[in-house]
């Protein structure tokens, strides 16, 4: 019985987490925790049952985007050096949470420390991929010469231009699945000699 009770348990926090994720995309990371309550259709102490803070929800979610994107990334291990797989893969998990990431890029200044700590943390997985994809590039003298810090917040500016303005690049729809190929392209243009 305990065994039945676990998994039950497991699926509740899952389900609280999934509906945080869609709850915060669509209303912001102040939005009620009896807003989260009630898409999970659970009663609100049972989210705080899971999660005693407001705090404590918001960072689960943040570590759940955050493995799926590692997960994503750290899949291409056996070729770090396709520096095109590498893009499209995180657009792949982009896409996946456009509305939540779109909300987590407007919004991480006005986030707890630890939350704003961990989406940097996000970016700094991002960027060790980076590095790793271009490596091979560098050596073959294929990259201009900039910084790469430069390289990567190049990646970063287009990907986050696209997000914050996809009311005007695509009206209603998704605008990494609309415009990711371009992206990539012309980043990849942007950064070769």
């Amino acid at each position: 019985m305990s065994g039945v009770r676990q998994e039950q348990k497991a699926r509740t926090r899952q389900r609280i987490l999934a509906c945080a994720m869609a709850v915060y995309a669509e209303q912001g990371f102040s939005a009620p925790t009896a807003a989260i309550a009630s898409r999970a259709e659970v009663s609100h102490g049972l989210v705080f049952l899971h999660f005693p803070k407001v705090d404590d929800l918001l960072l689960a979610v943040l570590a759940l985007f955050a493995a799926d994107l590692e997960a994503e990334l750290h899949s291409l291990s056996g070729s770090v050096d396709d520096l095109k797989a590498l893009l499209e893969r995180h657009l792949r998990v982009l896409i996946r949470h456009e509305a939540f990431y779109s909300r987590l890029i407007r919004e991480v200044g006005y986030l707890p420390s630890e939350a704003r700590n961990t989406f940097v943390a996000l970016q700094s997985t991002l960027a060790i991929h980076l590095h790793q994809a271009l490596r091979k590039d560098c050596l073959a003298d294929k990259i201009k010469d900039q910084p790469l810090a430069l390289v990567f917040n190049t990646w970063l500016g287009l990907v986050h231009y696209y997000l914050s303005n996809a009311d005007l690049f695509s009206p209603g729809g998704s605008v990494l699945t609309r415009h990711g190929p371009a992206l990539v392209h012309c980043y990849l243009t942007l950064i070769h000699r």
